[in-house]
This record gives structure tokens, sequence and C-alpha cells, in this order.
């Protein structure tokens, strides 16, 4: 089940925190609860990217998404992600999580995130995300002047770029 009740608490904490440039970093804080786990004891590769929403919801709060969504009857989508697990979180570690747009393309934005434990990270997402509308993909430069942010993406780095370029290769449906 959706943690419904983490989600409140990120809205609630978040609620009075300042404003954020769209590049700014998000930091929030959650525990590894029992039923984050997995048959091996660690948080679960599911529930990472879950937690993952705990980051980015307050993150797009604070630097005003939240804000035009409604009005202009807009959604979000996760597009696609690819995430590099390196340490093991186990239950009741405290993680530190960042979260942060790289910029944007045509159709999506590009979301790093990562997981952190006593300093040393845990995982590390890259998430490309669409806002959405009823006629489909609502194109990043429009999202950005109605956040009243300039239109204009700042320079994604490399590994981005190389990984836009990677997912565009890749055959859609799979072939099996």
């Amino acid at each position: 089940m959706y943690p419904f009740l983490r989600l409140a608490k990120e809205w609630w904490t978040t609620r009075n925190a300042p404003p954020l440039p769209i590049d700014g970093v998000h930091v929030s804080h959650h525990i590894c609860w029992p039923w984050d786990l997995d048959p091996w004891i660690e948080l679960n590769n599911g529930r990472t990217l879950t937690l993952y929403d705990l980051g980015r919801i307050p993150f797009a709060m604070r630097t005003g998404l939240i804000g035009v969504l409604r009005p202009n009857g807009w959604g979000i989508t996760v597009a696609g992600n690819t995430t590099r697990y390196r340490r093991r979180v186990r239950m009741w570690d405290r993680i530190e999580m960042r979260s942060r747009c790289l910029g944007w393309d045509a159709r999506f934005f590009y979301i790093e995130q990562a997981m952190w434990k006593q300093g040393e990270c845990t995982s590390h997402m890259l998430l490309r995300t669409a806002i959405t509308s009823k006629a489909g993909i609502v194109p990043p430069a429009e999202v950005a002047r109605a956040m009243k942010v300039a239109p204009e993406s700042p320079v994604l780095p490399e590994w981005v770029s190389a990984w836009i370029a990677a997912e565009a290769r890749r055959p859609w449906p799979p072939e099996f």
C-alpha cells in the first residue's frame, strides 16, 4: 500500500519551508520501517522508488510546480528512471534524501535523487518525468513559464544526455 501517512508527514513538514529555485536541492529525512523490508531484511527495491516519491513531491511543492498543476489541469507522470543501488539500508536506518531538477528537454524534466546513510550514498536515481494534460505531454518550457522560471533548461550533464540517447535507442515495445 502507498505510504499516505508518510506523504502527509512530508506535506506537513514542508508546508512552511522556504521556496527553492528549480535547480535547488530539497533535503528530507526518512526511516526504514519494518514494512519497507524485503525477505533479506533490507529496504525493498520497489519501496525505494516509493520513498523517492516522498522526496520528489515536497521538492515539487517548494519549487512551485505543485502550485501550477491544479489551476492548469495538469498532472505528473514518471516516464522512465534508472536506479543504482550501492549500499544496504536496513530496518531502523535513518536516511537523508536529496532531490533536485537537473534540467529538461522538449518533453521531459530530469530529476536526480540520492539516499544517504551516515554520509555514504546508498542509492542514486535519475528520473524522467512529464507534466501531462488532457491533450498529452505539456512542454517543459510552458511549465517553466507557468512557474515563473526561464523556459530555457540548464545544460544537462553529459551522463544525463548519454542516458537520454541510450533510452531513444531502446526498442519499444520490447522484443520478446
